[in-house]
């Protein structure tokens, strides 16, 4: 297939499609089922690229894992954990930063384990060594070598307290990872409450871990001696269902999300609402569309859970564009995420980003000199263009602007978007998107 999509935008979407799990758990749950001494089966997985990823470095690991892609179940065996050739784990990541999940279960299960060098200078992003200082406190010894970084457990792992400097997600699962099987109590502060943090949670507790969430965000783990396997259904993708909210928003549309559920997305149904989009809840799923009339300008603030979700924004962003006045939106999540905006200039979108913190409190990034802050002027009519696809999320708002730009534009790079959206040209074709591909 080629990775260049035309779409002929200016159609309303219309129609119903499916969400399955959640792309930011599903992997997650995927590596927790190193732990186990026993099968794991998960449930309600997507066909999407991050899952063949993990599979293969599970494969590569000795773990057997057999799939029914169309019922969306995973087996997984990790009987036989085994270690794997550098050069393999290498080469099958890519530019993944999956493989540092996986250090916590291989030190419990083999006593080492090996990250491959993940690009350049990304080896010294902040992080993965939020990720290496959290093994360390462990009592893991971290020796990084010119092809990537061996780590080992000379002893089990020893429980700990850790203080998180922010609330990082990928923080929090290397330590619930890890916590499980060390010997003693660890206790994390500052701790990431996400719904896809809470799902793991769920699922290690089905596996026989002790933890305990407080209301401050203090994660309690008592460790155990033995994890056996799970089965368990993965929650929804509330991502992906609201970057179809936002695609309906945006092109004045009107589309059910079959899969989607209430509790996770209470923040973006409030924004939703408040730019003039409407939606309705039923058992299965939950039903977005445009009502008629003038969306309005909002003033918006990205955090981290329960406040508005940052990889939510760049899908609303686009329908912003279509609202009636000045809409702001504060950036406090990711500092450099406008970069995606550009295109949409070049669409003709008036969006202006400043280095201040705009429309909310202070933020970390405001004296780093990072463009975090955006003002969209609007409603401006998008034209199509040739766009160029940066990242999932990125990419997936460059799509919506193409769906609602008079025109022909040409998208390069869709196959980026396939990491996190489940077949999503075919859920453009049951929504009467018009395209084609080369």
């Amino acid at each position: 297939m080629t990775d260049l999509l035309y779409v002929h935008g200016g159609t309303p979407l219309s129609g119903e499609i499916t969400v399955r799990g959640a792309k930011n758990f599903v992997s997650k749950a995927m590596v927790a089922a190193l732990l186990g001494e026993t099968p794991s089966e998960l449930r309600n997985v997507p066909q999407i690229r991050d899952v063949g990823v993990v599979t293969g470095l599970l494969e590569l690991h000795g773990v057997r894992v057999s799939a029914d892609p169309e019922a969306g179940v995973l087996r997984l065996d990790p009987t036989d954990v085994e270690s794997a050739h550098v050069a393999d784990i290498d080469a099958h990541a890519g530019s993944s930063r999956i493989p540092i999940l996986f250090c916590g279960p291989l030190l419990h299960r083999l006593g080492e384990a090996f990250i491959p060098d993940l690009g350049g200078c990304r080896i010294g992003d902040r992080p993965i060594n939020y990720h290496l200082d959290i093994l360390r406190q462990f009592g893991a010894v971290v020796d990084k070598r010119e092809n990537g970084i061996h780590i080992r457990a000379p002893r089990r792992l020893q429980g700990t307290k850790i203080t998180l400097p922010y609330p990082s997600v990928g923080a929090t699962e290397q330590l619930l990872l890890t916590a499980v099987r060390a010997e003693g109590m660890t206790e994390l502060t500052n701790a990431a409450i996400e719904p896809e943090i809470m799902d793991l949670i769920n699922v290690l507790q089905k596996m026989g871990a002790i933890i305990s969430v407080d209301t401050d965000r203090v994660i309690r783990i008592e460790g155990v001696d033995r994890l056996v396997g799970f089965q368990h259904t993965a929650l929804a993708d509330r991502i992906e269902a609201a970057s179809w909210a936002s695609a309906a928003l945006s092109t004045g549309g009107d589309v059910y999300v079959r899969g989607a559920t209430q509790p996770e997305m209470t923040a973006f149904l409030n924004t939703f609402r408040k730019v003039g989009g409407e939606f309705a809840i039923d058992d299965e799923g939950i039903r977005f569309f445009h009502p008629g009339g003038d969306l309005k300008s909002i003033v918006l603030e990205t955090d981290v859970h329960p406040g508005f979700m940052t990889d939510w924004q760049q899908p609303l962003v686009v329908a912003l564009t279509q609202a009636k006045g000045l809409s702001i939106v504060h950036e406090t999540v990711y500092e450099n995420r406008f970069g995606f905006t550009d295109a949409l200039r070049g669409m003709g979108a008036t969006i202006q980003v400043y280095k201040e913190c705009l429309g909310g409190r202070p933020c970390r990034f405001g004296q780093r000199n990072f463009s975090h802050s955006a003002v969209i002027s609007g409603p401006t009519p998008l034209t199509a263009a040739d766009i160029e696809v940066p990242d999932l999320r990125g990419g997936f708002s460059h799509l919506i602007a193409a769906l609602t730009a008079q025109g022909t534009s040409a998208v390069r790079g869709i196959s980026l978007i396939d990491r996190g959206y489940e077949n999503f040209t075919a859920k453009l074709e049951a929504l009467g998107a018009k395209f084609d591909r080369d």
